[in-house]
């Protein structure tokens, strides 16, 4: 009874110490979507030399894209003409943070970490780039497609209420499992694991960062879940480099991420990208082990343990924002289920359609997870020559695609270059 308490109690303190944060973050991650949409990003992303490069990576730092969103983004500014270097750059830096996860590693981990984060994942994100640019080609083996010579007015007849729909809806709902995720496992360490275990266990710095490096390579963990976790790690004596290596390895690697980047970039493309990390997560973490206390780094924001709590947000400020988190992520949920019910009645009135009006077809994709993804595939399906119209139905891994002289072999070709299975035509019942 008394573990169901702790974890009852542990579980909403690191919510109440992230939520402000994280709110704030949702709402910087949709006046980036809104105000700087991807397709200008791509523009400077073309060319095979460092200029390219570090373009790639500032652009990717404070883009909000877990793993599961960057891959299908990453592969497809590969796919629109980006060079072999700005895209690794761009899958390297991307995933490890975000302004959401940044201001979650202030709430929890404190300023320094704060600021290490992003220019660790800049730093390796260039290098990985260069290193890409100096041993490969470099251009993309996917030839481009015809392009649609269609006016696309991607306008919102209201911006504000887009970078809120976005913030609030949209990302949250592609985040929302993997933050829950993050919280109830940080949560479990902290009722599960004693306080004395790694320094007892694994009392040696280095030997720690080798173990967690170990666990976090196949393992998926958004950047923002897995702040809690490893504040949580701080917690139980884990060293400030093991950390570090935790925070870049885990959400740039994972076993989904390191099969499409094998399949669409090539296996040699995969070696200097797990290279890249890896190499960067290591000296990083030296560093960060040599140079810089815990005590420096690490400034108790969490307080699991009665401790004094020294940020100026006040208790009931940190309570209404996390209460306001869950009923977002609550409603998130509610919007799905709603969605997937539409989703359904517009592909049975789709199956209706006269057949004298534009021709269409439905097709099954797999690989779909986020909006990120029904997005990246929408996109680009609409530039293939001859297409009109597609509709994603993330729900049931569909998309229903109207268009004259509709050609399946570049529509699975276009699908399975961003790194996604297409799995044939529904037949019309």
């Amino acid at each position: 009874m008394n573990i169901i308490i702790d974890f009852k109690n542990d579980f909403f303190s690191i919510l109440n110490e992230m939520s402000p944060y994280l709110l704030l973050g949702f709402l910087f991650a949709g006046i980036l979507h809104v105000f700087f949409p991807q397709k200008y990003i791509s523009r400077y992303l073309g060319k095979k030399n460092n200029k390219s490069v570090v373009n790639a990576t500032l652009f990717g730092i404070p883009l909000p894209l877990c793993s599961c969103g960057v891959i299908p983004t990453g592969i497809s500014l590969f796919k629109n003409g980006a060079s072999k270097g700005s895209t690794v750059s761009f899958l390297i830096s991307t995933p490890q943070t975000g302004i959401d996860s940044v201001m979650v590693t202030y709430s929890l981990l404190g300023l320094p970490f704060a600021i290490i984060r992003p220019v660790v994942a800049f730093i390796t994100g260039v290098f990985g780039g260069i290193l890409i640019n100096k041993t490969e080609a470099g251009s993309s083996s996917i030839e481009p497609e015809l392009i649609n010579n269609k006016s696309a007015n991607n306008t919102s007849k209201n911006r504000i209420l887009g970078v809120f729909k976005y913030a609030f809806i949209d990302f949250l709902q592609d985040i929302s499992k993997w933050l829950i995720i993050g919280l109830l496992i940080a949560t479990a360490i902290s009722v599960i694991v004693p306080d004395d275990f790694f320094t007892s266990n694994l009392g040696n710095d280095y030997i720690q960062m080798f173990v967690v490096l170990l666990a976090s390579i196949p393992l998926y963990v958004c950047a923002t879940a897995s702040v809690p976790i490893a504040a949580v790690l701080m917690l139980k004596g884990v060293s400030a480099g093991a950390i570090l290596v935790f925070l870049m390895a885990g959400p740039a690697t994972n076993a989904a991420t390191i099969s499409v980047i094998t399949k669409v970039l090539g296996k040699k493309t995969l070696f200097y990208y797990l290279f890249s990390i890896i190499t960067g997560a290591l000296i990083f973490g030296f560093i960060v082990n040599y140079f810089f206390p815990n005590d420096f780094l690490f400034k108790k924001t969490l307080d699991l343990y009665g401790g004094h709590e020294h940020h100026l947000l006040p208790l009931w400020a940190k309570t209404a924002s996390g209460v306001t988190l869950l009923l977002l992520i609550a409603y998130g949920y509610i919007q799905k289920l709603i969605s997937r019910k539409i989703q359904l009645i517009k592909l049975q009135n789709t199956n209706h359609l006269n057949q004298t009006k534009i021709p269409y077809i439905t097709i099954k994709i797999e690989g779909m997870t986020c909006n990120h993804c029904k997005e990246s595939v929408e996109s680009n399906l609409n530039s293939i020559y001859g297409i009109e119209q597609v509709n994603v139905d993330l729900a049931n891994s569909r998309a229903v695609i109207k268009g004259e002289n509709i050609d399946l072999k570049k529509i699975k070709s276009c699908i399975n270059s961003l790194g996604y299975k297409y799995k044939g035509e529904v037949k019309k019942s």
